[in-house]
């Protein structure tokens, strides 16, 4: 009877450790939360980028399954950009779709980078990877990172070791927007 009783403790003991979440688990079931919701960005005031100054940004948290997070990052009618954030085992890849307006590839797509661990529940970096630095030679000391908190999301770029100023767009969270639509090249 004894050896029954080890044999079930130890049998909950490790359904109840296999089922905690880690870092970057808890940081996707978070973003989840605003699944099928859109929100406005606002550029860093220090950043002055003709691309995106002065222009309406959003971001629509688009779709979200078990390990897979779409988000189109919209700037004014562009929807050429789709941040995706993939779970894998206990890491968050990161890369960026970009697409035409036929929903045809753009040259340059799918760079990105995976986080070097679980991270934060509230932050993850993803500095560039090898797709990228082939890709994108100049990319490759890109260093991505998103913070996540109840009433912000960030997205920011820095370029590690060049002169090239942090990009950084900030969204609120707490005033949904109508959504804008799908991305360029939606299934």
């Amino acid at each position: 009877m004894k050896y029954i009783y080890f044999l079930l403790l130890i049998l909950f003991a490790g359904k109840s450790i296999a089922q905690e979440k880690n870092n970057a688990e808890l940081f996707l079931d978070n973003l989840k939360n605003h699944c099928g919701k859109a929100f406005e960005g606002k550029l860093d005031e220090s950043i002055k980028n003709d691309s995106f100054s002065g222009k309406k940004l959003s971001m629509y948290v688009w779709k979200c399954d078990d390990n897979t997070i779409k988000i189109p990052f919209y700037v004014e009618d562009d929807k050429s950009r789709t941040w995706i954030l993939t779970l894998e085992e206990d890491r968050i890849k990161l890369k960026h779709d970009h697409r035409h307006e036929d929903g045809s590839e753009d040259s340059i797509t799918q760079y990105g980078g995976i986080s070097t661990n679980a991270g934060l529940e509230n932050l993850q970096f993803f500095p560039a990877d090898e797709e990228t630095a082939k890709l994108i030679p100049a990319a490759a000391s890109n260093v991505w990172w998103i913070t996540l908190s109840e009433d912000t999301f960030s997205y920011n770029l820095k370029r590690i070791g060049t002169e090239r100023p942090q990009f950084t767009v900030t969204f609120d969270l707490t005033n949904p927007i109508d959504i804008p639509g799908t991305p360029w090249g939606a299934e």
